[in-house]
């Protein structure tokens, strides 16, 4: 198998899918002997049986993973892709994608492990992988929190009380949220909202609304209006009763 093809296996596989020219740029920013456009064109039009046997198609100048193209999902993720920024591994880690299976061992998911073994299965560190690795699937795709907290029952393990069910839920929303996952381009849940989302968030007034001494103004006199005031807006109630909650409703 050619280094090339390995990349676009990898990346398929990290991203969901991969435009050829997203392919081009990590191809030649990690690698001294380039390639041209031209070459991975090839591939599109005459694809080696390895991309198949990976279960990587090309659909419109992209090599696609069959589980978007099965599910019919190919314009649903490009649109929940949007203009969202991609995550680069370096080779070394990017090559480890070739491999379907391969996910990243993180904190989050060591977390997990540890409880279930420690919970569940204190004597098969085996079948607490598989669960774990099960639950990280499901997280993956974004399966939904009882979808997922059903795999427990699907393997007749039962929980001990609503502390244990509420503990166990939290532990996989923390792997969720570290998760690298497709409409992402390969960043996490909180990589994107720490990075991307969080700076673009209005911070909190240092102080609380206080409706005893609002700040409206009549629009017409640029007076400001008491609580006790008659209201602006002309319906002879005082400010108070009347217009002074949906003045803060609409801050």
């Amino acid at each position: 198998m050619s280094q090339l093809t390995q990349y676009i296996i990898a990346l398929s596989n990290l991203y969901g899918m991969v435009y050829k020219d997203k392919v081009l740029e990590v191809y030649n920013s990690q690698n001294k002997v380039q390639v041209n456009l031209s070459d991975i064109e090839e591939l599109l039009t005459s694809p080696p049986e390895e991309l198949e046997t990976a279960f990587i198609y090309p659909h419109q100048d992209y090599f696609v993973h069959e589980t978007i193209l099965e599910s019919d999902d190919f314009d649903l993720l490009l649109i929940k892709k949007g203009d969202k920024p991609y995550y680069v591994p370096n080779k070394n880690e990017l090559l480890n994608y070739l491999d379907e299976a391969y996910f990243e061992r993180t904190n989050e998911y060591t977390a997990l492990l540890n409880y279930v073994k420690k919970n569940f299965f204190r004597n098969d560190d085996e079948k607490a992988e598989w669960l774990c690795e099960d639950i990280q699937g499901r997280c993956q795709f974004g399966a939904g929190i009882q979808t997922i907290l059903e795999t427990f029952n699907d393997r007749g393990i039962s929980f001990c009380d609503l502390e244990q069910v509420n503990e166990v839920t939290q532990l996989i929303i923390d792997l969720s949220n570290n998760i690298r996952i497709w409409e992402n381009n390969g960043f996490t849940p909180h990589e994107i909202f720490e990075r991307f989302e969080k700076i673009h968030l209005r911070p909190l007034p240092d102080k609380p609304f206080d409706f005893n001494t609002s700040n409206a103004r009549d629009i017409n006199t640029r007076q400001k209006i008491g609580r006790n005031d008659p209201c602006p807006c002309g319906s002879g109630k005082k400010y108070k009763k009347c217009c002074l909650g949906k003045d803060y409703n609409q801050l």
